[in-house]
């Protein structure tokens, strides 16, 4: 590593995101703490993202913060709320930050609250004047440039060298626990099944409720593997809709943390996804998926890429909008549930006899 960077031992990971974002993190996590053994790594995370970091084992605290620069809604940070993070960082004395952001924010904020707080290496990607925010202020990649390699662009700048590029997460015995209580809770005693994921953080990029509960039932008709369909609290109408009424198909909603999430998806044979996190969980467990994929951002920035996977969608004039609702009728998903069918069982490498219909 260049210079001061190489003495480090208490070190700062700014992921203001979502769950997804801090696991695409995985990478340049691993590739941080490999040259630097003796550090302790702690994630500044958002309330959503927090929970991700128990399937990163490099990281050995988490800092949670409603960052004002990261909110849409106005109220729901303070500046109380930003004096108080400021001095918390103080108080943990940390000797590097390094501030992670995709290709669409802004590193700067954060860059500033931990100059204020008195981090005195701090690293993140800017290419106009920012003072003395950063110690190290590294140029942007392409904004083509997938996120999990943007964030290992970072550390590269730092002289980290990269010994494994790919996601790898790791749930704790903990987490298959859980797991495994919610599988016997939901009637679904094979070592394989199908997971269902229909939810996502945008309504921009979620396949339509009715289509994802036609692909439930033919699922489970055509390969005969039990579906779990499974999502968050606030996804349980959603979750419960597509389930409904379908004999081999178990419904799972907010009884699951993040890390037992992933030990489900770790457990599958398969997962069928939005753009969301569990496609990013399929990938750093190494489980097949298949993706109903909006047009609201590129393929090549957040898609998986060393497991086998199919991305569904259709190309439109206004993709890619990166809209939080879409203004249509989600045009880039009309993807008929047959042919999502086709590429479960196309991915699974089942031959049904008689086809899909």
């Amino acid at each position: 590593m260049i210079g001061r960077w190489q003495q480090a031992r208490r070190i700062l990971l700014v992921r203001l995101d979502n769950a997804g974002d801090v696991v695409l993190l995985s990478p340049a996590v691993r590739a941080l703490a490999e040259a630097l053994p003796g550090a302790r790594l702690t994630l500044l995370a958002s309330p959503g993202g927090a929970p991700a970091a128990g399937l990163l084992p490099e990281v050995d605290e988490v800092i949670v913060h409603r960052a004002a620069w990261q909110q849409l809604r106005p109220g729901v940070a303070t500046a109380e709320g930003e004096a108080t993070l400021i001095e918390r960082l103080r108080g943990e004395a940390f000797d590097a930050a390094l501030v992670f952001t995709s290709f669409s924010q802004t590193a700067y904020a954060a860059g500033y609250a931990c100059f204020l707080a008195g981090v005195p290496l701090r690293a993140g990607f800017g290419q106009h004047f920012a003072g003395q925010v950063f110690t190290e202020q590294v140029p942007p990649p392409p904004d083509a440039t997938h996120q999990a390699d943007r964030n290992l662009r970072l550390v590269e700048a730092l002289g980290v060298s990269v010994r494994d590029r790919s996601l790898r997460l790791a749930p704790s015995e903990t987490a298959r626990a859980e797991a495994a209580s919610v599988l016997a809770a939901a009637g679904i005693e094979a070592a394989r099944y199908v997971l269902i994921a229909p939810g996502a953080s945008a309504q921009a990029r979620r396949y339509p409720r009715a289509a994802f509960a036609e692909v439930a039932r033919e699922v489970h008709r055509i390969t005969g593997l039990p579906v779990l369909v499974t999502g968050s609290e606030a996804e349980r109408a959603l979750v419960q809709a597509v389930a409904a009424g379908s004999p081999g198909v178990g419904a799972l909603a907010g009884a699951v943390s993040v890390p037992g999430l992933a030990a489900l998806v770790e457990q599958a044979a398969l997962v069928v996804a939005n753009n969301s996190l569990a496609m990013h969980l399929a990938e750093g467990l190494g489980v097949p998926s298949v993706i109903t994929y909006a047009g609201t951002d590129p393929a090549e920035r957040w898609a998986p890429r060393r497991t086998p996977s199919t991305l569904l969608s259709r190309p439109v004039p206004c993709a890619p909008c990166y809209a939080i609702v879409c203004p249509y009728d989600r045009e880039c998903l009309d993807v008929p549930p047959q042919e999502v069918v086709r590429a479960v069982r196309d991915v699974l490498g089942l031959a049904v006899a008689g086809g899909v219909r």
